[in-house]
């Protein structure tokens, strides 16, 4: 059960095409948005979709992957561990941020056309 700790899976589509970047010190960063989607009956018996956006950032092979293979739409399953942090943006305000941090990458649904 350790390893339960901290587990993030998800099955969403892509947003926008990944960013890529490689770090000064060396490493290739891939970051991008994936949403789910929720599906219920209200209240009232109305049938509800609530769509969640979450933040992923992936490094290594993965963003290789990300990099290679994924585009605006693509149906993915990940799985990491949720990560927080902040930053000062450049008008001085600390602003916080939750993104999950790749571990596994499982593309779905049909190839993607080139």
């Amino acid at each position: 059960m350790y390893t339960l700790k901290n587990k993030v899976q998800l099955i969403g589509n892509l947003g926008n095409a990944p960013e890529v970047k490689n770090t000064t010190s060396g490493k290739k960063l891939a970051r991008f948005s994936i949403a789910t989607n929720e599906i219920y009956r209200n209240a009232k018996g109305e049938k509800v979709k609530e769509t969640t956006w979450h933040n992923l950032v992936a490094w290594g092979k993965i963003a290789d992957i990300v990099e290679k293979y994924l585009n605006k739409g693509s149906e993915v399953a990940i799985e990491g561990k949720l990560i927080s942090r902040s930053y000062t943006d450049k008008a001085g305000i600390k602003k916080f941020i939750s993104e999950v941090e790749v571990n596994e990458l499982l593309m779905l649904g049909n190839k993607a056309s080139a």
